[in-house]
């Protein structure tokens, strides 16, 4: 950022210095926010401005290690902000030390457009509402003028249209009719969509296929229960509640966004682009912290569509970077979007005219049973000889909605030190118009008379800050390979030898690797200055991820340029601050030309990469080929992907967790009547009461003389 010199803004009763929180990596508080704004709002005084992000500017990784592992400074509260100018193109961009109640380091950029708001999208639905030109085609589709409160939309951010490239704020307004409030829209897509200038409030073009396709006459599709008890005539029988409850309380602690829970310990930040933030993550091994992770965060995503026919080549959301998983956060609710013994973080942002306002409940953290931990029986006494422990997970989660879709986020912390990211995508297929005689194509599916759900990808990015076991830290694939040796060879003589074979990345072009099936290719990321004292290879953790679709829009699309770390399953890149966002930092209307984001950060790819401060960017996600089981409202689709330890532990960390049940052999041999049942769940009965079966009574196990055991009704 350019700096243009630094001023010192007057302490005023309204903007006072407000309380600082106590972790440098806090969110800012809703007293923050406002003074932030108050600032900024005296810095461009007598100007029209409006807020569209004030965030947190996060410390230096320098200035927050020196901190908390030196007893450093506490790093300086730094805000960052971009506003709009009424008139002015482009943005305002700049940074507030909240310590000093100052601004710095401001400018302007014309050719760029910021993210999308809440406030953005929900005035667009009344603009098109009341335009004539819109109305005009509401009624050539079927819609009469006097309906057009049933006219509803979907704003989309443009993607990218070279009729107006980015000098304009503009939105896509995807339409839809709906026959009564209750129903869905989505079974009852227009055909045509109009381009609104968001800043000046105005429909200033029309996008209207060659051929009509009328609204639909068929009966809209809904979801909710009085839909279903119209179609069927009743619900499926309530089911039985399943309860989780902690009658002792929870397992883990949290000294304000710090989080303890079984030896991982860790920073909960939340941002307006990112959503959760995760931070500083260590783990203590039996005395001996060694960190792991420095920061994780999806870092963008982009869920682009199949149809090749115009204008729909501009549905390519990237949705973290034009709208932000912060921005579109829901507010959780207990028993329904999270259940269990909740804790629950609240998130705060300004709205336009730059007053606090916050999400109740943006982040739910709550444990679940995770089934076994693991197990092992002896068969030389019946199996009495045995160990059986349950494992718990600690879950950090939120949901956010773009426009139609849900995705719900979950970051799992497991008691064998894997981290897992789970993803369930759900809510509803964008839809398009289809003509009674028309066919789809291959670009997508009939789900509903007259409605067409097109194909589509949801490709995300993860990005990973290593730091395990300390500084200096490298990155290497891992292919599952048969021995180079061939068959009746000493090396191999009967041809059954296979190995991991890791290769490291020295430089960032040798880093651009794509998931292989094959070879069930796996990434590790490792410290190479120490050793595991048993295994004698580096400590490390595996990113193990299958689920890795190939970005389908062509080398030199929209798509592609837009979304250049998309091509790719992994890349290393060295760290630099500022290296947060691979798209860039404004992403709307961006034509994806020029240096920027990715493009930038691998360069000619020479960039050495080993041995040192590294960023990795995973690529993951699923292709979408709708049916008619996705539709009118889609069930949650799993995206999955694990960090484990190899080579990190001495043994497997989870064996000082209190097992369920155990029994050594002396004690099998010993024993001359045991009653087998669960040691955590004294409440737990079998399933059936039938009189007439085995399982109607309590099972005990008697331990006979022979060593042998028997089961014996009571």
């Amino acid at each position: 950022m350019e700096r243009l010199g630094q001023i010192a803004s007057h302490t005023t009763a309204s903007t006072a210095v407000p309380p600082r929180p106590p972790h440098p990596l806090d969110p800012l508080t809703a007293v923050e926010i406002k003074a932030v704004t108050n600032i900024v709002k005296e810095y461009y005084a007598g100007r029209p401005i409006s807020f569209n992000t004030v965030t947190l500017r996060e410390p230096t990784k320098t200035e927050y290690l020196n901190w908390s592992e030196h007893n450093g400074a506490l790093p300086p509260r730094l805000a960052y902000f971009v506003i709009l100018e009424s008139g002015k193109p482009g943005i305002q961009e700049g940074m507030v030390d909240i310590g000093t109640l100052s601004v710095f380091e401001t400018r302007s950029l014309e050719q760029v457009q910021p993210i999308l708001t809440v406030e953005d999208l929900v005035s667009t639905e009344e603009i098109i509402r009341k335009d004539p030109r819109v109305i005009e085609q509401c009624v050539i589709s079927g819609i009469p003028a006097n309906e057009m409160h049933k006219v509803y939309c979907d704003p989309w951010t443009i993607g990218y249209d070279e009729r107006w490239g980015a000098g304009r704020r503009l939105q896509q307004a995807l339409v839809y009719y709906r026959s009564h409030e209750d129903d869905s829209q989505y079974s009852h897509p227009l055909d045509f969509c109009p381009i609104v200038d968001t800043e000046e409030k105005k429909v200033i073009f029309i996008d209207i296929p060659n051929r009509r396709r009328p609204v639909s006459k068929h009966k809209h599709t809904g979801f909710y229960p009085k839909d279903m008890i119209e179609k069927y005539g009743a619900m499926r029988p309530d089911p039985k509640p399943i309860n989780v409850t902690q009658p002792e309380g929870v397992n883990f602690t949290m000294d304000g966004n710090v989080m303890n829970w079984s030896n991982f310990q860790f920073h909960i930040g939340f941002n307006y682009r990112e959503g959760i933030v995760l931070s500083d993550i260590k783990y203590n091994d039996h005395g001996n912290v060694r960190p792991i992770f420095h920061r994780l965060s999806l870092s963008e995503m982009i869920v682009p569509y199949g149809s090749p026919d115009f204008p729909h080549q501009r549905k390519h959301a990237l949705d973290i970077g034009e709208y932000g998983a912060g921005y579109m956060t829901n507010p959780l609710y207990l028993g329904c979007d999270c259940k269990g013994v909740i804790h629950y973080l609240d998130a705060h942002f300004a709205d336009r005219a730059g007053d606090p306002i916050a999400v109740k409940h943006a982040v739910c953290i709550h444990e679940e049973d995770e089934g076994l931990l693991f197990k092992h029986s002896d068969f030389r006494d019946n199996f009495a000889t045995s160990i059986v422990t349950r494992s718990t997970k600690l879950i950090i989660s939120q949901i956010f909605t773009a426009a139609n879709y849900e995705y719900c986020i979950y970051w799992v912390f497991m008691q064998d030190g894997n981290i897992k990211l789970d993803i369930k995508l759900t809510g509803i297929l964008n839809t398009y118009s289809l003509g009674n005689d028309e066919d789809t194509g291959p670009w997508g599916c009939r789900v509903y008379p007259n409605v067409n759900a097109h194909n589509h990808q949801h490709l995300f990015s993860l990005r990973i800050h290593p730091r395990i076991d300390g500084d200096g830290n490298s990155a290497a694939m891992a292919d599952a390979a048969s021995s180079p040796y061939p068959l009746g060879s000493p090396e191999n003589m009967y041809g059954n030898g296979f190995y991991a074979k890791k290769t490291t990345f020295k430089t960032v072009k040798e880093s651009l690797t794509n998931y292989e099936s094959a070879t069930g290719r796996t990434w590790d990321i490792f410290n190479p200055n120490k050793v595991n004292k048993y295994s004698g290879k580096p400590p490390s953790y595996k990113l193990v991820s299958t689920q890795t679709p190939p970005l389908l829009a062509l080398p030199g699309s929209l798509v592609s340029k837009r979304a250049p770390w998309a091509r790719h399953t992994f890349q290393v890149v060295p760290y630099k601050e500022g290296r947060l966002y691979p798209s860039g930092d404004h992403v709307p209307q961006w034509s994806g030309d020029g240096v920027r984001g990715m493009r930038e950060w691998i360069g000619d790819g020479e960039d050495k990469i080993e041995n040192t401060d590294i960023l990795c960017f995973h690529t993951f996600g699923i292709s979408h080929f709708p049916a008619p089981e996705d539709f009118p409202l889609m069930p949650s689709e799993p995206i999955t992907l694990l960090m484990r330890p190899r080579h990190f532990f001495l043994e497997n960390p989870g064996l000082d967790i209190k097992p369920s049940h155990a029994m050594m052999t002396s004690e099998a041999k010993a024993a001359s009547n045991l009653e087998v049942k669960s040691k955590t769940d004294e409440t737990s009965r079998l399933a059936f009461e039938d009189a007439g079966s085995c399982c109607s009574s309590t099972q005990t196990a008697v331990v006979v003389p022979s060593g042998s055991t028997r089961f014996t009704k009571e």
